[in-house]
């Protein structure tokens, strides 16, 4: 469309998309509106591609979620240049799932609804991320999720579904080895959040030990949210074992720690990619020295590369990395990869959602900032790798310690 804008439309179309960052109430996504190419009167307008984000940005899990969405956004910025010669308007519109999988499932029919839409980063959690990729087969919208664990989500064989982590199967058993093997547990106690991914991990995790031949002193689900542990701790007290395994996210797992170590309780403790971030170190203080756990993400400043990054990350947005930070980087330019593929395929025009999901899955090789991803039949990474980390001190992240992959 070429016409020639006047000072009040410009000043609208500049404005429009600060205004629209979220809803009062943090509930919303941000709802940006179509720009012009730079020379507005000389060029048509680009053609908007939106790419969502769909983690939780309140509540007791936001400092993971936060870092999802600041990884792909980062991404997503990076390459708006690149995109732009090809006469797209790359916008980002991220949701907060609230970690709440009824949130999550309502913020997915907003995103099938907005035709702009054409792929999903996200989710944080395996809970959400099973229903509300329910909705996006049934609307043909690509999701890769740079942390889901729990088995379902992949297992469904769902065309829309991908993620470049490990899976449950391969985390828990990993901290299963490293517990009997490495540790020397013989009698270990099991706390739970009840959750898809906190309970699906403790499920693989009691499974490889039992089959190692360790005992299991005791298995016991929490409520997220909680606060006050007395309960389950007293039964650790009675139980004497010699190992703590947790499944499930910092909000409790730093409480549980904390709490422990008030008790007396000096046994070592272990966690899994839930615990991977700075908010359990603000969390358990002190006490979390000595915790180990396992994740599903690598420290990415161990590299040149990784390191330029995560200081280019600080200089932006004010803060450190965290676990998933460069994962969802990752994710972002798996999808961007897929959305100029698929356009090209198109003959430079605007893909269909289906060409961009059917492009997401057809992912071979890609050399991402934190992995390598190649996706397989049904959206697992034939390239994801465990990771085993020690706190040895109240700083983040913790020290590597061992490397699996498949």
């Amino acid at each position: 469309m070429k016409r020639k804008m006047i000072p009040i439309l410009v000043a609208v179309m500049l404005t429009a998309p600060l205004a629209a960052c979220g809803s009062p109430n943090g509930d919303g996504a941000a709802s940006p509106s179509p720009s012009p190419s730079p020379s507005a009167g000389a060029k048509e307008e680009l053609t908007v591609i939106k790419i969502a984000s769909q983690s939780p940005l309140s509540g007791g899990s936001a400092v993971q979620g936060e870092a999802i969405k600041l990884g792909a956004q980062m991404a997503l910025e990076e390459r708006k240049a690149e995109f732009e010669e090809l006469g797209f308007d790359l916008q980002f519109v991220p949701y907060d799932d609230q970690a709440d999988p009824k949130k999550g499932v309502a913020n997915a029919e907003l995103i099938g609804a907005d035709t702009g839409i054409v792929a999903v980063v996200g989710h944080m959690n395996s809970g959400v991320a099973i229903p509300s990729s329910v909705v996006y087969e049934k609307y043909a919208i690509p999701m890769v999720s740079p942390s889901n664990t729990a088995t379902e989500v992949t297992d469904r064989n769902l065309k829309s579904v991908n993620r470049i982590v490990a899976r449950d199967d391969f985390q828990g058993p990993a901290a299963a080895e490293y517990a009997v093997k490495t540790v020397g547990a013989k009698n270990v106690f099991i706390i739970q959040d009840k959750t898809a991914y906190g309970q699906g991990l403790a499920d693989a995790f009691k499974a490889s030990v039992e089959e190692l031949g360790a005992a299991v002193a005791g298995y016991e689900g929490i409520t997220v949210g909680e606060k006050d542990f007395n309960g389950v701790l007293n039964q650790v007290l009675n139980k004497k074992p010699d190992f703590i395994f947790f499944g499930g996210v910092y909000g409790e797992g730093g409480l549980i720690v904390k709490q422990a170590r008030e008790k007396g309780i000096t046994v070592p403790i272990m966690g899994a990619d839930g615990i991977d971030t700075v908010g359990i170190v603000d969390i358990a203080g002190e006490s979390i020295k000595g915790v180990l756990y396992t994740s599903i993400s690598t420290d990415i400043t161990k590299t040149d590369a990784g390191k330029k990054w995560a200081e280019d990350y600080k200089a932006k947005f004010g803060k450190n990395v965290d676990g998933y930070s460069a994962y969802a980087y990752d994710c972002m330019n798996v999808i961007l990869n897929a959305v100029r593929s698929a356009a090209e395929t198109n003959g430079g025009k605007l893909p269909s959602r289906e060409q961009v999901r059917d492009a997401v899955r057809a992912t071979k090789d890609f050399e991402g900032l934190a992995t390598k991803v190649t996706f397989d039949g049904k959206g697992d990474n034939d390239y994801a790798k465990v990771y085993i980390y020690e706190y040895k001190e109240a700083s983040y992240p913790g020290v590597l310690t061992s490397e699996i992959a498949k």
